[in-house]
């Protein structure tokens, strides 16, 4: 049995618009970097020990064709001028053996900004619930707002990536965030 555990992730985003559905989601994977791999969605598991890596890094680690191991968020739409978001937040631990969370999260007409920070706080739920803790927002370090304080000594880092478009008139429009693991 071969098990596979990704050491590395990358972060990347794109958006496409066109009159068909399916071809917008390609110009966004292209944007993304990412059309050239064959994408397996995985769920929501930061393997301990992954590095974040840069995507210009990560995607010449990968081959044309290869099979690609995302966590992906997307969202479309067909109607003009309306605001969609599609973010990953990552929630990851101090504790160098422990595992973080991603988490995908998308919304229409609220600003991109807020999507990032609703993705982040949503992973940073998942992992506190592994810790057996509740979060609450006095938990956000007053210096660092991407710092999670858990307990004493333990806290968490959290990033996102979000990409946000409006809606084009007559054409599709898809906006994607993905975390791309590197096996």
């Amino acid at each position: 049995m071969t098990i596979i555990v990704p050491k590395k992730l990358f972060l990347t985003r794109g958006k496409g618009t066109h009159q068909d559905k399916l071809v917008s989601f390609d110009l966004a994977l292209r944007e993304a970097g990412l059309s050239a791999f064959n994408l397996v969605k995985v769920s929501s598991i930061l393997p301990p020990r992954c590095a974040l890596i840069s995507s210009k890094e990560g995607l010449r680690l990968l081959e044309p064709g290869q099979i690609v191991f995302v966590v992906l968020s997307e969202e479309t739409t067909n109607q003009p001028n309306r605001l969609i978001a599609a973010s990953i937040g990552l929630a990851i631990p101090n504790i160098f053996n422990h595992h973080g969370y991603l988490y995908e999260y998308t919304a229409v007409d609220v600003p991109p900004a807020e999507v990032g920070q609703r993705a982040e706080w949503l992973a940073a739920t998942l992992l506190g619930h592994a810790f057996g803790k509740e979060i609450h927002e006095e938990a956000i370090s007053p210096e660092d707002p991407h710092r999670i304080n858990i307990t004493e000594g333990i806290h968490f880092r959290t990033e996102s990536i979000t990409q946000a478009a409006y809606g084009a008139k007559g054409k599709w429009t898809t906006v994607i965030a993905a975390a791309v693991f590197i096996t």
